[in-house]
């Protein structure tokens, strides 16, 4: 009898102490970052890295490629010690051993996550296109796929021929859920106020294997249609999850778009989701509404909650 008592003792704590490692162990991530167009790649980057690991769900590594007047070459991170790797990234293309790398790592099912301007670069690499679904500028045009949008209550694939990409002047805008029992949305507000921010508009690519979760309305921009905001690419085994939202300004208090509690607690779930395949995070107290917004200054949640 004692020595079943004590076979029972040991396998309960062994239970235990296997329940702490598992909830102890962290997401291991890899930010790509280290040259932009048009934002401060070092604050948008750093506020991401910030958000994660203020979550306590994940732990990251930092992946700078040389700088813009500098060969790419020599950029070739390991993907494959990540369970997730994030973009806060807008230049050169890689080379071509480690476009291969990346895209073999998603094949077999790597996690990814693309913020903001992270859709702008690598119109000429066809497998990062189908990887982000859609993206902007770059020369893209009828020839990488439709527009996608939500009018009239549904989607809508449009080949007309065009450009990609536009941006007016940063304003708030209200995001509105399209999938709302999709686990990184799953129980948040179906409409919610976003702070300012850039809303990119007329983003098409190959839009395969995608679904767009939350969209805006463009009030500044095409007054007929809703943009995508958020939206998830399975490609191969691997999950990709996409926020056009989160700018970085050239100064650390310009990353006020960073700090709308709606960008941080839909990136954290999106970024789980990505990695996992499921999302663990209950709805936070403070996530915006409906016309009311919310910010997280220090990228964490506030300690009153």
């Amino acid at each position: 009898m004692k020595k079943v008592l004590l076979t029972l003792f040991i396998f309960s704590l062994t239970c235990i102490c296997s329940d702490q490692l598992f909830a102890q162990k962290k997401i291991k991530t890899m930010i790509v970052t280290g040259q932009e167009g048009a934002h401060w790649w070092e604050g948008g980057s750093d506020g991401l890295r910030q958000i994660l690991v203020n979550s306590g769900l994940f732990s990251v590594d930092m992946a700078i490629t040389p700088p813009r007047n500098e060969d790419i070459s020599s950029f070739n991170p390991d993907f494959k010690k990540y369970d997730l790797v994030v973009f806060s990234y807008g230049g050169k293309t890689f080379s071509e051993k480690t476009r291969k790398s990346f895209e073999e790592y998603v094949a077999n099912g790597g996690g990814v996550v693309l913020v903001h301007a992270s859709v702008i670069p690598f119109s000429d690499w066809p497998a990062f296109n189908e990887i982000a679904g859609m993206g902007g500028w770059g020369g893209r045009n009828e020839k990488d796929g439709p527009y996608v949008y939500w009018k009239e209550g549904r989607i809508v694939y449009d080949y007309a021929p065009g450009s990609s990409g536009y941006h007016g002047l940063q304003h708030s805008f209200t995001i509105t859920h399209r999938q709302p029992d999709h686990p990184i949305l799953k129980g948040l507000p179906v409409e919610w106020l976003h702070f300012k921010d850039e809303l990119y508009a007329k983003m098409r690519g190959p839009a395969k294997n995608m679904q767009v979760l939350a969209t805006t309305y463009d009030v500044k921009g095409d007054n007929t249609r809703h943009e995508p905001m958020l939206w998830t690419v399975n490609y191969g085994k691997g999950k990709v999850f996409v926020t056009l939202m989160g700018h970085a300004g050239n100064d650390p208090e310009l990353r006020y778009s960073m700090e709308c509690t709606g960008f941080q607690v839909t990136l954290l779930r999106g970024a789980e989701w990505a990695a996992t395949g499921q999302v663990t995070q209950e709805v936070p107290e403070d996530f915006p509404s409906k016309g009311v917004t919310t910010l997280r200054k220090g990228f964490k949640v506030p300690d009153n909650l």
